[in-house]
Parts: structure tokens; C-alpha cells; sequence
């Protein structure tokens, strides 16, 4: 199986190529500059690895929730790709990639997922980890106040920038639930490429054109003050 995977909903842009079992990838910390990064990214991978897009089983990428730019980027870069190669894509959680990092670094098997939102609200999700590329979500990916995230009881690993940038209020909220966190971890490409593999393997791929981006938040912007 062939697989390229890209991912840019944070400050950290990556790509990763699967291809028969071996795993290819590449990143850099580029805030604001994953346009320009992405696509030469891809093409050094690819031409690494000697795979051309069309020898592709399928493309992924990090659909969100993240930075709206950030998604946006990904969204219609692959889109693009897939369209000029006529290849699938398998759209991926950033929060789930960011549970299965939690566990390729930490081996955490049930990991709280969050993420900095801004605007004083994160993105989160709870997981569980039946297997490297299968994760199994033990609660809907919603937008929050950090005030209010829940996850189910038990205990959790937390993962993710929203550790880092409401530390105060999470500690609050969830007491002693936590077995240990690291708050620097973002979603990376290797672990959507991965994640993809099974999903696409269970028919979860879909055409370019329906390859479509979570938000989470309706509010995509906020109008100047006249």
C-alpha cells in the first residue's frame, strides 16, 4: 500500500509517504508559510522514495480541526493532487493523529486530545488505543472552553497545544485525571499516514471533491471594527 499523507493545521507542517511498509517523512516548523512549503515538501518525498503520484493507492491529509488557514491549506492542496492524479483521499482527524502520537511517544493508551482553539475555547477529543493505527473515539471532537472539558471517567494522557496554553484551567478541571501529559505535541503526517492505511483499508476513502475540511467553529473569522 502507497499512501501519501500531509498535515499543516498547526505551526507544524509535515508530510509522510507509507509505501510497503515503510514510512518516509519530513516537517518543519513554518508558521504562516505551509503554502509555500508544502508542495516542495511533497515533491522531495516523492522523488526520495521514486513513487510518482499516480502510483499512489491514495492521498490523506489532516482535515481538522486546527488553524483555519492551516486546514484550508491542506484541504486544497490535496484536493489538488488527488485530482491531477485521479486518486482517493482519506480525510483524517488532527486530534486523532495527535492521540496516535500521544501513543507512538509515550505509549498512552487512553489520550485526551487538545488542542489551543484560541479565543479561549480548545479542541478536544478522548480516545483509546486498540492498535497503532486504530483509535477508538470514546467521545465526540468538540470545541470548548477549557473550563469545560469532560472526558469520560477514568484515567487519561494529556496531549496537545491547549495543554500548554490554558494550563491553569485544565489543571482545574480535571484534578488528578491525568496520568501524565505532554503539552508540546502537534499532529504530524507520519501518523495520518498510518491512521489512513486502516481507514482506507475499511472503505473510508472518498473522491477529491468531497475531501472536505472540520472546523468545529461556525465563526471562521471576525469582522474589522468599522
Amino acid at each position: 500500500m502507497k499512501i501519501l499523507a500531509l498535515e499543516t493545521s498547526t505551526d507544524l507542517c509535515s508530510v509522510a509517504l507509507l509505501a510497503n511498509g515503510e514510512l518516509h517523512a519530513r516537517s518543519q516548523s513554518a508558521a504562516h508559510a505551509h503554502a509555500e512549503l508544502i508542495l516542495p515538501m511533497v515533491e522531495a518525498l516523492l522523488a526520495e522514495a521514486g513513487i510518482a503520484l499516480t502510483q499512489l493507492d491514495a492521498l490523506a491529509f489532516g482535515r481538522g480541526p486546527g488553524a483555519f488557514t492551516g486546514v484550508r491549506v491542506a484541504t486544497a492542496v490535496v484536493q489538488g493532487l488527488a485530482f491531477g492524479a485521479d486518486r482517493p483521499v482519506v480525510p483524517v482527524s488532527d486530534l486523532m493523529a495527535l492521540a496516535a502520537g500521544a501513543h507512538r511517544k509515550h505509549g498512552a493508551r487512553r489520550v485526551l486530545a487538545c488542542l489551543d482553539a484560541r479565543l479561549q475555547e480548545v479542541y478536544w477529543c478522548a480516545y483509546e488505543v486498540a492498535a497503532a493505527d486504530k483509535l477508538v473515539e470514546c467521545v465526540a471532537e468538540q470545541l470548548s472552553a477549557a473550563e469545560a472539558v469532560q472526558p469520560p471517567a477514568g484515567r487519561w494522557f494529556g496531549a496537545g497545544s491547549g495543554f500548554a496554553a490554558y494550563r491553569e484551567q485544565l489543571q482545574n478541571r480535571l484534578g488528578n485525571v491525568l496520568d501524565g501529559q505532554d503539552d508540546t505535541l502537534l499532529p504530524e503526517a507520519r501518523d495520518i499516514a498510518l491512521l489512513a492505511a486502516r481507514l482506507f483499508a475499511e472503505g473510508h476513502a472518498v473522491n477529491a471533491d468531497a475531501a472536505l475540511p472540520v472546523y468545529l467553529r461556525e465563526r471562521v473569522a471576525t469582522p474589522k471594527a468599522l
